[in-house]
């Protein structure tokens, strides 16, 4: 198929442009915020956490946009069962992951909240502007929410985290970056969901099994990598807040814009399958976090070792082999 090589040259292209990109882009963004006087711990826990979500949100733009909203909603979907099944599952197998005691009142309850609100607006195939706005009309109070409650119990450790992320510019050197990096990800996201759509019609697939597969993977990457070279270097604390605060933005900002957009109809197995698949995934993590938690008597060490991490990665490959029964 003679088409297919501009298509893959398009995706490999867009995924490295959207890495390289969102990095610039999110980098020269809290940069700006630091010069304002907003204070660091605040840059971390809005921009620089939303913008873990930039390029799984510009490709749901552009999907949306070019009428694929199937490939958008599969790419939030497949985002979060990647974070949680990949990032995580991966991340364990290398380090005992800490559970912190702010994600039990904060962004677990949150997440469980949002998936459970996500399976109320898919559920009848369909995504709507009411839809979207109930999803996007949820992120602010959401933010707030988790900016006060994390600013009462966050860590030494979590807040030189934060502030790790804030790189040193100037104010031409971060406006500059902005533009550039925003324009490239505008870009690549163009790129990508072009050689998304037109491999899926090659190989007569619904945009939703590439949305949940070659993109949701692809964008899941630069996450796995910053977790597994984290954990090597010790540096996993905040390894489950950052997966559970990612889900949480990829519910309400990536899956509501196809709705927002225009009416998007969406394959039933959208909900039977993929979403379901994504929820109970959510249920197990929570469940797993509760119980390791409850039953540590040293609650300062309680935490996600190997064994949840086999788990987690065992029922990831699991769900790929429901698509491939889908697709074959």
């Amino acid at each position: 198929m003679p088409e297919l090589l501009p298509a893959a040259l398009a995706i490999i292209a867009g995924f490295i442009g959207l890495v390289w990109s969102a990095d610039r882009f999110v980098g020269a963004s809290a940069a700006i915020a630091k010069l304002a006087g907003l204070a660091p711990l605040m840059i971390g826990l809005t921009i620089v956490s939303l913008g873990t979500s930039a390029p799984e949100i510009m490709v749901s733009i552009s999907a949306a946009l070019k009428g694929a909203g199937d490939l958008a909603v599969g790419n939030a979907l497949g985002s979060n069962l990647a974070n949680m099944g990949m990032v995580l599952g991966a991340t364990a197998l290398i380090a005992r992951l800490p559970i912190q005691k702010h994600l039990f009142t904060c962004e677990l309850p949150v997440l469980l909240l949002v998936t459970a609100v996500a399976g109320f607006v898919l559920y009848d195939a369909k995504l709507t502007a009411v839809d979207g706005f109930i999803l996007a009309g949820l992120l602010v109070p959401v933010m707030l929410f988790i900016i006060r409650m994390k600013t009462r119990s966050i860590t030494p450790a979590e807040v030189s985290a934060e502030e790790e992320d804030i790189p040193d510019m100037t104010k031409g050197q971060a406006a500059v970056w902005f533009l550039v990096g925003l324009a490239v990800l505008i870009g690549s996201a163009e790129l990508l969901v072009y050689g998304a759509e037109t491999t899926a019609l090659a190989f007569g697939v619904s945009p939703l099994i590439i949305g949940l597969t070659v993109i949701a993977i692809g964008t899941s990457l630069p996450e796995l990598a910053a977790s597994v070279m984290s954990a090597i270097k010790g540096h996993y604390d905040i390894a489950l807040g950052n997966v559970i605060g990612s889900n949480i933005f990829n519910l309400l900002a990536v899956m509501a814009v196809p709705g927002l957009i225009a009416t998007t109809t969406i394959d039933p197995a959208a909900f039977t399958r993929d979403y379901v698949a994504m929820a109970g995934l959510t249920a197990l993590l929570a469940f797993g976090m509760v119980a390791t938690y409850w039953f540590n008597k040293n609650k300062d060490k309680a935490g996600i070792g190997w064994p949840f991490g086999i788990v987690l990665l065992t029922l990831y490959v699991g769900y790929y082999g429901l698509l491939y029964k889908a697709i074959a």
